[in-house]
């Protein structure tokens, strides 16, 4: 039995659409190469070397005689104008004027030779090869129309990817396999087929059914293939058999090509006998030169006459095989196509005809191999069909053991755990819609070149899990993947071929280990890598590292991190977090991040920031967030990060807060909660974009009227401080949804909360007794849910 392997290999070295190509197609082709490679010829010869040569005939007349006195005699004129010497023959002038002069010079002659190149000369000898050249390429189009017109195109290019996909279908080779009896070689052993068993599908019907060998069975990867194949072929049926666009598309460009190569005849073979070698020209330059009649040679008349004969010959041969193409055309109804032999010479039955487009479609493939027809008939065939659906039942178990795994992850992807398992099971190749892969506590993981069924996979994860990787799978992984993230004990498990994914976009490396066991370095190569979350015990960053990285994520479990120096190369860094890093201070390297949006100095130890921090560099930051470290007193500079709108001091050891912070116009979010703040200055009124405030676990008494001038508050956080009352002007916040006052000693609450309108009884957190103190009516409009109009 050959292998279809081979058959395939051979589709890859060939043109896009070669199976569809007809040999006459095919020859067209070539006679079109000729023809261009005449007219760039002949082109080529007009554009270099294209000139005529003019000499005078006879003498000057009297006026030009005496114009030009005093001069010798010419001699008698011996009727130039009614010359009936043939062209192309020598005409010998009087005895009595060889050698005689002209008194003409080199310029005149160059004159009079460009005048009469215009005008002696047949238009075809000056435009024949140009208009060769426009008649090849459209040609050339007119032979490939049907290829690249956009409402066939990607139906021809649809056939043929189901067509090279039949050939490589391991569901083909058993069919065929079948078909010839030959021996099959599987998973179970060796063993011989029988001929086709057929059966009666019923009483009266006369559809015959192909029976395979129950010991042949395909494995569950390639059964699905099968059956995706299957559906893909009749969707694609359904669309092509609507219409017979293909058909007549193909009709009107040999028909348009046809009548094209007569008109060229028709016209060019009329034209060739004024291509000469010889030409009278009579300027009107009697005046000028002195003579009225010139005689002109071509110096190109013979190649251009030999050229064009040879381009006639082409188009000659191009119009009869056009001829021959619309005789296939129409003697023969191609809008039908019948399997009819296909099932005669193999066993698999009951294939129905096709009609229109997929006709036509087969038609022209089997004019390049009628073995194409054979392999659509496969997964057109019901008979074969059933058989499949047969023999995946016998796999569907783990199949669906595994799809009820599948859960969304955060953001919403289909993500599958798999955790402590020997091996990974092989139905998990099966998901094209899995979207995430993790995978845990696995002793070896191997992923084999079936990873390419996974077409929606994009993210791969990998916790404490050594894999190996196929070539082919490889190749898919460095297409397809976008996130990884890889958690280690030890360096062995981190893959190697990671630093081969060109297009990650994500990397997540989570371990204990030390830095020094990290080879960051080999990151730089990874040129699409946009996010990098480090969680590991780093000391240092390597100067070499990637310098590209737009969001980039530290996590370094308290131990301190120096030699920052390769942040200033980051020039297009959006994100930076060093969480947990022991910096005490913010690195001066930060401020040379102009590009910088969001910053985040978690748990770092910060005493205090200098005052002559570069806030001014940081034009675009819009998000700062230094919470949980040991700061102070904020530095009057702060003031100058004007685009800030979210800033996170919380967990430090703030006492007071500079006027300049104030002045951030933007602000939509100041979180100063348990800070040591006993005073909130009257300046916070001018935050008129403030919409979050949270202050809880401070020091203070009292509320400044003027924070109720913040209109745009959403959520006041006021817990665990020392307020003993709520101001009445609360009730001006209209757009208040939330308010927290437990851990306060008030004894009563302001009667305007019943002001706030999305203020509800879920959104208020405070004592129940506290509660209880609000009129019975303040109470009902708290309790009653916002309506939903």
């Amino acid at each position: 039995m050959f292998s279809l392997t081979e058959v395939a290999s051979l589709s890859d070295g060939r043109a896009p659409f070669s199976t569809l190509k007809p040999w006459w197609d095919v020859f067209t082709d070539y006679l079109v190469l000729a023809m261009l490679a005449i007219s760039i010829i002949a082109g080529t010869l007009l554009i270099s070397t294209d000139q005529v040569v003019c000499l005078p005939v006879g003498r000057t007349s009297m006026a030009a005689s005496e114009s030009l006195a005093p001069r010798p005699a010419l001699g008698p004129l011996d009727g130039p104008e009614h010359d009936t010497t043939p062209v192309g023959t020598r005409r010998e002038l009087p005895a009595a004027n060889n050698g005689h002069p002209t008194n003409l010079d080199y310029q005149q002659y160059l004159y009079i030779g460009q005048i009469c190149y215009h005008q002696a000369l047949p238009w075809h000898s000056k435009y024949s090869p140009y208009l060769a050249l426009l008649h090849a390429l459209l040609l050339m189009v007119c032979n490939n129309f049907w290829f690249i017109y956009p409402k066939t195109s990607s139906r021809i290019e649809l056939f043929l990817s189901i067509l090279r996909k039949c050939f490589q279908s391991p569901w083909t080779t058993k069919a065929l396999s079948e078909t010839a009896c030959q021996p099959l070689e599987g998973k179970l052993g060796r063993m011989k087929l029988c001929s086709a068993q057929i059966s009666q599908a019923g009483a009266g019907s006369q559809a015959e059914q192909v029976s395979f060998s129950s010991a042949t069975i395909l494995d569950r990867k390639d059964g699905e293939q099968a059956k995706a194949l299957f559906e893909k072929i009749r969707t694609f049926r359904e669309h092509t058999e609507a219409t017979s666009l293909l058909y007549w598309v193909y009709v009107g460009q040999t028909v348009f090509k046809v009548v094209k190569l007569l008109a060229v005849l028709g016209y060019a073979s009329s034209s060739a006998g004024t291509i000469a070698f010889r030409h009278m020209c009579r300027p009107g330059l009697g005046d000028l030169a002195g003579h009225a009649t010139f005689s002109c040679t071509h110096s190109l008349a013979y190649i251009l006459q030999k050229l064009l004969l040879s381009y006639l010959a082409l188009v000659l041969l191009s119009w009869l095989v056009g001829v021959y193409t619309l005789y296939w055309l129409l003697r023969r109804p191609l809008r039908e196509y019948s399997f009819e032999q296909a099932s005669e010479e193999s066993s698999v039955r009951a294939i129905p005809n096709v009609h229109n487009d997929l006709a036509f479609l087969l038609h022209m493939a089997d004019q390049y191999d009628p073995l194409c027809s054979k392999m659509i008939a496969i997964f057109l065939s019901t008979a074969s069909e059933s058989q499949l659906l047969e023999i995946r039942q016998e796999h569907r178990g783990d199949y669906e053991e595994l799809r009820r795994q599948v859960r969304r992850d955060t953001w919403g992807r289909l993500e599958l755990r798999l955790c402590a398992l020997p091996a990974l099971p092989q139905a998990v190749y099966q998901m094209a819609d899995l979207e995430v892969l993790r995978l845990e506590c696995m002793a070896e993981v191997k992923l084999s070149a079936k990873v390419a069924q996974m077409e929606a996979l994009s993210e791969l994860q990998l916790h404490h899990c050594p894999a190996t990787i196929e070539p082919m799978a490889l190749a898919f992984l460095q297409e397809r993947l976008r996130g990884l993230h890889v958690q280690f004990t030890d360096v062995t498990e981190i893959p190697s071929w990671l630093y081969s994914l060109k297009n990650l976009r994500r990397l997540h490396l989570s371990s204990h280990l030390c830095s020094n066991v990290l080879a960051l370095e080999s990151l730089r190569e990874l040129r699409s890598l946009e996010i990098l979350l480090l969680q590991t015990k780093l000391t240092k960053l390597p100067c070499s590292m990637s310098t590209h990285l737009r969001q980039f994520c530290i996590q370094n479990d308290g131990t301190k991190l120096e030699a920052l120096g390769v942040l200033k190369k980051m020039s297009s860094l959006q994100q930076l977090e060093l969480l947990c890093c022991q910096l005490e201070r913010i690195p001066p390297t930060i401020w040379r991040l102009t590009g910088l949006r969001r910053l985040d100095l978690r748990s770092n130890g910060i005493r205090s920031l200098e005052k002559g921090a570069g806030f001014q560099h940081l034009a675009q930051l819009t998000c700062l967030k230094l919470w949980h470290n040991r700061i102070a007193t904020l530095p009057a500079s702060i003031g100058a990060a004007g685009s800030l709108e979210e800033l996170v001091l919380s967990h430090n050891e703030l006492e007071s807060l500079p006027h300049t912070l104030f002045a951030l116009k933007r602000l939509r979010h100041l979180d100063l909660s348990h800070n040591l703040l006993r005073l909130l200055p009257a300046e916070i009124g001018q935050l008129g974009t403030l919409q979050q405030l949270s202050i809880t676990g401070n020091r203070i008494r009292a509320l400044p009227s003027q924070l109720f001038a913040c209109l745009e508050l959403t959520s006041l956080q006021l817990a665990d401080n020392a307020l003993t009352t709520v101001p009445a002007e609360i009730g001006r916040l209209v757009l208040l949804s939330r308010l927290e006052l437990t851990g306060n000693p008030l004894e009563s609450l302001p009667l305007e909360l019943g002001c706030c309108p999305l203020l509800k009884e879920t959104g208020l957190s405070m004592d129940n007794a506290l509660f209880e103190t609000l009129p019975s009516q303040v109470k009902q409009m708290l309790a009653t849910p916002i309506s939903v109009a």
